[in-house]
């Protein structure tokens, strides 16, 4: 949301109209998206600032997204802490009613690590698209005060990225405020609207986060190999849960049955967690850092999307009797 510089009104009114509709989500879904809930409370707990955090985190006057002073300045926090603040509770609360839905539908069909590393990507590339735009209507339009140096903060862009991810395979339609238009379109629509109804919400912002995720899609239909951003996420998550799985070890709590790099019999919280991915074709567990089923040679569909993305020709016609042996060649090994 864009204002001018104004202090943020701290205000519990609407907080726990939030705190009930996360817990019924989460009380309801089958699967509890770690990363989605991590997203919620960072966000609160720096809107809040309670406690030590109150003195630890900069004022919001001091992370305002401003193109002017981060390109003058190399302001870089500005830049990078801009999304996680927001201005009043009700700014809050629309946001991360927004990224429960997103986040939930997306982390459950991307598995919680491709969407950790997806959401980092989001917000450095809406960011910067950001950026670049403002530059660029002030050097060719001179939009110097409309642009260039007007205050914004929320994770909106990020929502309007989130969007595009989301419907860039859905086929039928959507209800966007009262109009019925294809799926794939309703970020479009959203920002048109927004910006007729609320003329001081970012139209930058939004634009932004809609090209972003427009920019990321493209990037992942090309991307042959593993997304590097996914297999450094799950090396860290290796190594800050190495006390966890020790414990694990130690008192015997029943793991699913590791074969190759893959897993069999995990839950779907479990491949969420431990970074694999199951095939649409046999529904073996494979590792996030292959793109290749390792049962059945099928090529990873949809870098994990549920809608998915169109699977290659020579693996989809598989007949039940090759499967049947190369699930036995597997086993055999």
């Amino acid at each position: 949301m864009e204002f001018g510089r104004r202090r943020r009104r701290v205000s519990m009114r609407m907080l726990p109209l939030l705190a009930l509709h996360v817990a019924y989500e989460y009380r309801r879904a089958v699967w509890k998206p770690p990363v989605t809930a991590g997203l919620l409370l960072a966000n609160t707990l720096v809107y809040l600032r309670p406690g030590a955090l109150h003195h630890t985190l900069p004022t919001i006057d001091r992370v305002f997204f401003n193109p002017h002073l981060i390109l003058k300045y190399g302001d870089a926090k500005r830049f990078f802490l801009s999304p996680f603040y927001h201005i009043d509770d009700s700014h809050l609360v629309c946001n991360m009613m927004s990224l429960l839905w997103k986040g939930i539908q997306l982390e459950t069909s991307m598995g919680s690590i491709e969407f950790a590393s997806m959401v980092t990507a989001l917000v450095g590339i809406s960011q910067g698209i950001t950026l670049l735009l403002a530059k660029a209507l002030l050097i060719f339009f001179g939009y110097e005060d409309a642009y260039y140096n007007h205050y914004s903060v929320g994770f909106s862009g990020v929502l309007f990225a989130m969007k595009m991810v989301l419907n860039s395979q859905a086929d039928s339609p959507t209800n966007v405020h009262g109009l019925i238009i294809p799926a794939r379109y309703a970020a479009w629509a959203e920002l048109i609207l927004i910006q007729m109804f609320v003329p001081r919400a970012s139209f930058l912002g939004h634009l932004g986060g809609i090209l972003a995720g427009l920019l990321y899609l493209q990037w992942r239909r090309a991307h042959s190999g593993s997304d590097p951003l996914s297999a450094l996420f799950w090396k860290v998550f290796r190594i800050v849960s190495w006390p966890l799985r020790f414990m694990r070890g130690l008192f015997g709590f029943r793991q699913g049955r590791v074969l190759g790099r893959g897993r069999v019999g995990t839950s779907q919280f479990e491949r969420g967690l431990h970074g694999v991915w199951r095939c649409n074709l046999c529904t073996y567990d494979n590792s996030v850092l292959t793109d290749v089923c390792e049962m059945c040679s099928t090529e990873r569909g949809g870098y994990g999307f549920s809608s998915g993305f169109q699977q290659s020709n020579r693996t989809s016609d598989l007949s039940v009797e090759e499967l049947r042996r190369r699930r036995l060649q597997r086993f055999d090994r």
